[in-house]
């Protein structure tokens, strides 16, 4: 059983940045694949971001180039780093893991364990 834990969400203004961590409990996070999701009010849950035990990363069109998700496995914590914040980034962030360590899915589908969600609002 994996138990994931998120923080550093809040309110900003548009063009600020955020980062957001997640720490798992339960198993090391060197034998997981990690991912980030979101999800707004009234929208389905999207895919941001995935990163393998090996850090191989992939990220939504919607965040390339403006966010950044790394791992510190020595730390069992996940990181996502949110630059030039938009209003549309407004959501609520969730961590996702699986025991796949080379699993960098881009559905929901592909992860077993999740986090309870923090919330990221990004005013304009």
């Amino acid at each position: 059983q994996v138990q994931l834990a998120e923080s550093g969400g809040g309110l900003v203004q548009a063009g600020a940045s955020m980062r957001l961590s997640c720490v798992a409990n339960g198993r090391a996070l060197n034998t997981l694949g990690m991912g980030w999701f979101r999800q707004d009010l009234g929208k389905e849950r999207e895919f941001v971001a995935a990163i393998s035990w090996n850090h191989e990363s992939y990220y939504a069109d919607s965040v390339k180039d403006r966010f950044d998700i790394s791992r510190d496995n020595g730390k069992n914590t996940l990181y996502l780093q949110m630059n030039s914040l938009k209003p549309e980034d407004t959501a609520v962030y969730y961590c996702a893991a699986d025991i796949t360590p080379w699993n960098t899915g881009l559905h929901s589908d592909d992860y077993t364990y999740w986090g309870q969600g923090t919330q990221v609002t990004v005013s304009s």
